[in-house]
């Protein structure tokens, strides 16, 4: 038997309805953008395996990190220990995270690093005697299948088992065009209230909706007013965070910049999960208190593992390079040659480029289920034919690896031409 077919015996799969689902290609090799599988099939990883390796896969860079770590100090408990790849990574990130940005949480993924979020923005409040319990969050967000993430999510359907276990949380429009004025009076309307603890985003694009873009100036208008009305911000940059909308982080394009950041994916340059949550210095002053039960009551085996630490600084360094960041222009560039170039079709209903984010929608004359029949045919195209997209319903988006080279992304698109072509 093949990895793929005894794979099916043991292993439950994220977000798989295994009743219906294919054997799934075993993959047992991979370098720079390419992935093989047991049978020498070639990949082209067109999403960085779920957004986390901007370096490209079997980076040695990283690895040499990771090795010389793990012959050093693998892990030492961070609950009363510290060690100096925590240090040398949280002095690292304030060099580049926005100058509010004062104390960092390690975690261990991006829903967790939102949980320890929500729940410091509860506490914050609850430890002044303070009653504010809810949180604000934008329509069709995606931040995590922790309960807290979860809730705090809008797409329906991951959500809908658990409708009366979970925090309240009020949506509003994501301010897209058309949409700016409806988004700011709506959140207006909650703030007012002093009900709300929290104002949870992802900054400029919602990933999970299909890479659903917005401009800076509508979210500094959203930051000011949670601002003026005591209700703190989070920033999920989980998947936009480390240069992929150009720039090291989405809320670097802000002049309003959020009490809290959610950190994950490519921290690491997708080598070994972990995650940090950032915050403002009033917010840690929150929990600093005389009062044991003053603090923040979080943590997990792994918190701050020194390997994970040694990997996010080799991939961080790597980032900063002047051939990544350059790579990084190249790959936008790109996009928007091919965006100009795909527009026009009679199939495509919308374009849209971030940095080396692209997404297209594609024209259907019904509404299009996030996994339905075009979803399902299109991935099953990309797959067949070297390619790994994971489309959204009808949209369609890349967000490669920084170390693609042109003719792979050309190949990329190439193959897009023809799945639209095929629908």
């Amino acid at each position: 038997m093949t990895y793929s077919q005894r794979d099916k015996q043991y292993n439950w799969h994220p977000y798989t309805q295994h009743k219906t689902a294919a054997d799934f290609p075993a993959i047992v090799k991979g370098k720079g953008a390419l992935l093989w599988d047991e049978n020498g099939k070639e990949y082209i990883d067109a999403i960085a395996s779920w957004w986390v390796n901007p370096f490209g896969h079997s980076n040695t860079f990283i690895a040499d990190a990771i090795y010389q770590q793990l012959t050093t100090l693998e892990h030492v408990l961070f609950g009363g220990f510290t060690h100096d790849k925590a240090v040398l990574l949280a002095e690292k990130l304030m060099q580049l995270l926005p100058s509010n940005q004062k104390k960092l949480f390690y975690s261990d993924n991006g829903s967790t690093a939102v949980e320890v979020a929500i729940k410091a923005a509860l506490q914050f409040n609850y430890n002044q005697g303070i009653k504010k319990t809810k949180i604000i969050a934008f329509e069709d967000a995606f931040h995590g299948d922790t309960f807290g993430a979860m809730a705090s999510s809008g797409i329906s359907f991951f959500t809908e088992a658990f409708k009366g276990s979970l925090l309240e949380v009020a949506r509003i429009p994501v301010p897209t065009a058309g949409n700016e004025a409806k988004s700011k009076a709506a959140l207006l309307e909650l703030v007012k209230t002093n009900e709300y603890a929290a104002f949870l985003f992802e900054p400029l694009v919602l990933g999970a909706a299909g890479m659903v873009m917005y401009p800076p100036e509508e979210l500094d208008e959203l930051i000011a007013i949670c601002n003026n009305h005591n209700v703190l911000t989070i920033a999920d940059e989980v998947m936009t965070g480390f240069g992929k909308t150009g720039k090291t982080f989405a809320v670097d394009y802000l002049q309003n910049q959020p009490d809290m950041m959610c950190l994950s994916k490519a921290l690491t340059g997708g080598t070994i999960p972990m995650a940090i949550t950032t915050f403002t210095q009033s917010i840690f002053d929150g929990f600093f208190d005389d009062d044991t039960n003053k603090a923040l009551f979080h943590g997990h085996t792994f918190t701050a593992n020194p390997t994970g630490c040694a990997a996010a600084l080799a991939s961080i360094s790597l980032l900063e390079t002047s051939e990544m960041q350059q790579n990084i222009k190249e790959i936008n560039e790109s996009h928007k040659a091919f965006e100009a170039k795909i527009k026009s079709h009679p199939k495509v209903k919308t374009t849209r480029v971030l940095g080396v984010i692209f997404a297209l929608e594609i024209k259907t004359d019904s509404e299009e289920s996030y996994y339905g029949t075009m979803r399902n045919k299109l991935y099953n195209f990309f797959i067949q034919h070297g390619i790994i997209l994971r489309p959204v319903g009808n949209i369609v988006y890349i967000l490669p690896p920084y170390v693609i080279s042109k003719e792979e992304l050309q190949k990329v698109y190439e193959t897009i031409v023809d799945a639209i072509e095929m629908i």
